[in-house]
């Protein structure tokens, strides 16, 4: 980014403007909360009827199985059908759990930390380490922190990983244990993996016999435009490959019908989800059965679910095209950001200039807009040149988004000409 200001305004001048704007949106006392990607309050009223639709006779399996009792741990049949065609898997590869596909990813970290996977050498303790694409998911980042597990960066291109430094990498290093994916609409990017990088990841030599991938497919029917761009299995490409068990997928219905009652699913080879489930069988007797079947009949099949997104399409599709818009209008051709349009998923990452992130973040907070910290997209919080932040357009009605996007734009002015005026 080559920032210049307004040619018929010095630095200070231009400082000053920034400065008056500010001001003006402070005094405004916006109170308004874009920290994190949640549904918006028209998203969750779409699935209310879900509330009601489970009627006693509901309750029961095709085989007369009393839903209402103990068993089946790993989920009933009929979640599994439609969270196998949700993730273009075979039933019999799927688990389907409780609402948070952030507890299937966590269980099986620390299954793999405490007791290893299959195929492995044992547990992973001393010395593991993950690959994290960067800028990326902070949770996930979270979860390798908390169980001391060493995060190296890796830049996120367009079309995911840098491949080439995380073939080098992993062929290289037997403590590499694992890497985060999310490999469409990427948590922050909007990333899209291409065939090219999924074969990559397939098929890569791996010292670490247990390397396993943690492809988190949070968003593949989250799509914001007429686009639908196709991943290409990750389970398929791997077995391919000659390595079945090398990866984990996971996906939720959190975004689709209500966070707080969702159905999470892992799915693997026949390998992996034979060890998931033995592990899982110390810690519950079995998930919320009766909420799966609250799915199967709200959605009736994976086509009803597609035509429930389109729903959530028509209400956020405008929320980013105005994130957009704004950036454009107020940011565009200045050398002070440049961010990225995604087709899909939950957030925007905006780039600023270097050694800008934080102090756009807390100038924002003094004037009522709440933004995710600076760093978030980075293991362990540190973002090493102070530039990317992660925008979320869903939550906030789109007036408040438009009063929020002002004041996010004139942060990054003012924060950007103070930046450039110490360099000139």
């Amino acid at each position: 980014m080559n920032f210049k200001p307004r040619s018929d305004l010095s630095f200070d001048e231009a400082e000053e403007t920034a400065k008056a704007r500010l001001a003006e949106l402070r005094g405004r006392n916006y109170r308004i909360d874009m920290t994190r990607g949640k549904p918006s309050r028209e998203q969750l009223d779409l699935s209310n009827g879900i509330l009601t639709v489970l009627r006693p006779e509901d309750c029961f399996g095709a085989d007369g199985e009393d839903y209402r009792n103990y068993g089946f741990g790993t989920g009933v049949p009929e979640a599994k059908e439609l969270l196998a065609a949700y993730m273009g898997v075979r039933p019999d590869h799927v688990i389907a759990g409780g609402n948070s596909s952030l507890s299937l990813m966590h269980d099986t970290v620390v299954g793999a930390v405490l007791s290893g996977v299959p195929g492995g050498t044992g547990p992973w303790r001393d010395g593991a380490k993950f690959l994290c694409p960067v800028p990326g998911y902070d949770r996930h980042f979270a979860i390798c922190e908390r169980l001391g597990i060493e995060m190296i960066n890796v830049d996120m291109h367009d079309d995911g990983p840098d491949m080439d430094t995380v073939e080098a990498m992993v062929a290289d290093d037997p403590a590499i244990k694992g890497i985060w994916c999310v490999p469409k609409y990427s948590n922050p990017t909007g990333a899209v993996y291409s065939d090219t990088v999924v074969d990559r990841l397939a098929g890569m030599d791996a010292a670490a016999s247990d390397f396993r991938i943690f492809w988190d497919d949070a968003y593949t029917m989250h799509h914001l435009t007429e686009a639908r761009p196709r991943v290409t299995s990750i389970l398929e490409a791997c077995a391919g490959a000659g390595y079945p068990d090398r990866p984990y997928m996971f996906a939720s219905t959190s975004k689709i019908t209500h966070p707080g009652t969702g159905i999470a699913t892992l799915a693997g080879s026949a390998a992996n989800i034979a060890d998931a489930a033995h592990k899982m069988s110390f810690a519950t007797i079995g998930p919320d059965k009766l909420n799966q079947m609250r799915h199967v009949r709200f959605f009736g099949d994976v086509d009803g679910m597609a035509a429930h997104m389109e729903k959530h399409a028509e209400i956020i599709a405008p929320k980013f095209a105005a994130v957009d818009a704004a950036l454009t209008r107020n940011l565009g051709g200045k050398g002070m950001a440049t961010w990225r349009k995604p087709l899909g998923g939950y957030f925007i990452s905006v780039d600023l200039l270097d050694g800008c992130a934080a102090e756009v973040v807390r100038l924002a907070g003094e004037a009522g807009v709440t933004l995710t910290p600076a760093g978030a997209t980075f293991p362990y919080g540190r973002d090493p040149r102070d530039r990317n932040l992660r925008l979320a357009p869903t939550l906030p009605p789109i007036e408040e988004l438009e009063r929020a996007m002002d004041v996010f734009c004139a942060c990054v002015e003012l924060v950007s000409t103070r930046k450039m005026k110490e360099s000139a």
